[in-house]
């Protein structure tokens, strides 16, 4: 099980004393979004959030229900209210993630030598017509005070290195006016509808599916994005015709609520035969006025994520060894048309070359001597330089009494949403 790096729990206020507070009492904040924290599967384990209002960094973790660890006195833009424009001095409200850390060339009394950046605008903000850039969480050379940014996020130095360690890339966190522990359950019931919708999106993206495109939101996403949606529906045709087969693998689907929106992000694995590529994929959706879920924006950061081996087990495994099942029945029962579906048109089989030979020599052999029994031992799946194997024993009997054992071992590729044997070999087992 992963462990989260150690948060020291803080509540002192590194203010001009706590009287600092009380200078700013709840009315002289704006209404804004209120951010809610729910316990559901795929929201993320621990959730860093920051709530305008209480000028309070959190950590929180999901306990059953979300319990707060720790938290640190923060301070946010000088004006209140959600971001708009540049230069309107306030602190965007929403879910962001960090994008990188910067250590080196700040100046220390404005950022206290340190600063992790956040991705606003997002997709949603540009939707809205949000402007500005370079929201960051810093530090300052000194003891902050309430409300004193430009719109960025500042803590106290001692509380930023507290908190560093979680401020790792792509990390999520949450910045409304107010953070409340008991969640929406429209909300909470969209982001795990988000969520299932994502693992849809992937599949049809790997099925080369034109049902793809029924996920977006085709006029949003054109305002989101830095290109068209028609220009994004053409691009992504002609690969589905170009490639024979796309694996897009998404591991550990991950959602939250923001403000009239939903993000979902993953691990995402990409394969096809001119491009393998593994990275972080955020998700941007809204909701329709029947409450349908639609993506207008999406965000790729390529990363180096060590994928092969999940996206093997838990993608490519499972689905080699349910097609191999399938053939195999389709043997025994001695159907010769779902046979003949598993293999791809210049298959070998022994010595017989293309899918009309063996077609051939199955349906002679087939109309004088039926299967009885075909059974395989668990397969073993690997990739090799030719491509996919499998190897089993095989165990086989005919309608005539006649029996067999041996090694049966196959060479599969991609082929649409599924499988095709390409060669297919078999050996006695020995006497």
């Amino acid at each position: 099980m992963y462990a989260f790096p150690p948060v020291r729990p803080r509540a002192v206020f590194r203010f001009l004393g706590l009287a600092v507070f009380l200078l700013f009492p709840a009315s002289a904040f704006a209404d804004g979004w209120q951010a809610g924290i729910f316990d559901t599967p795929t929201a993320p384990r621990r959730i860093m959030a920051v709530d305008k209002s209480a000028q309070t960094f959190y950590i929180i973790e999901r306990q059953s229900p979300p319990a707060i660890v720790a938290s640190f006195p923060c301070t946010t833009g000088l004006q209140s209210g959600d971001k708009q424009t540049e230069g309107d001095m306030k602190t965007p409200e929403g879910v962001y993630f960090i994008e990188r850390k910067m250590d080196s060339g700040l100046d220390q009394e404005l950022y206290g030598g340190i600063a992790y950046t956040l991705n606003y605008p997002n997709p949603v903000d540009r939707l809205r017509d949000k402007t500005g850039y370079g929201i960051w969480i810093h530090s300052k050379g000194r003891d902050i005070v309430p409300m004193e940014t430009q719109g960025c996020i500042a803590l106290n130095l001692p509380d930023i290195d507290d908190i560093g360690p979680l401020l790792m890339r792509g990390a999520p966190v949450t910045v409304a006016e107010h953070i409340a522990m008991d969640a929406d359950a429209h909300q909470a019931r969209q982001a795990e509808k988000a969520a299932q919708l994502t693992e849809n999106w992937a599949r049809a993206w790997s099925s080369r599916s034109a049902g793809m495109f029924d996920f977006y939101d085709s006029a949003a996403y054109s305002k989101a994005q830095p290109g068209s949606f028609a220009a994004f529906k053409a691009q992504k045709e002609h690969l589905f015709k170009r490639l024979p087969w796309i694996h897009t693998f998404a591991a550990d689907v991950q959602s939250m609520a923001g403000p009239g929106y939903w993000v979902t992000w993953f691990k995402q694995y990409y394969r096809a035969p001119n491009l393998t590529v593994e990275g972080v994929r955020r998700l941007y959706w809204i909701e329709g006025a029947n409450g349908d879920l639609r993506i207008v924006g999406m965000e790729w950061k390529p990363e180096a994520l060590g994928l092969e081996h999940r996206y093997l087990d838990e993608y490519v495994r499972p689905s080699v060894a349910a097609f191999v099942s399938d053939w195999r029945a389709a043997w025994e029962r001695g159907d010769l048309p779902a046979y003949m579906r598993a293999y791809d048109s210049g298959a070998q089989q022994g010595g017989r070359r293309g899918v009309a030979a063996i077609h051939a020599q199955k349906d002679a052999l087939w109309k004088v001597t039926r299967p009885a029994r075909v059974e395989f031992s668990e397969p073993d799946i690997r990739w090799t330089a030719e491509g996919l194997t499998v190897q089993m024993q095989q165990f086989y009997t005919d309608s005539t009494g006649y029996s067999d054992a041996g090694v049966k071992s196959l060479l599969v590729a991609p082929e649409g949403s599924g499988w095709a044997i390409l060669r297919e070999d078999w050996r006695a087992a020995p006497q």
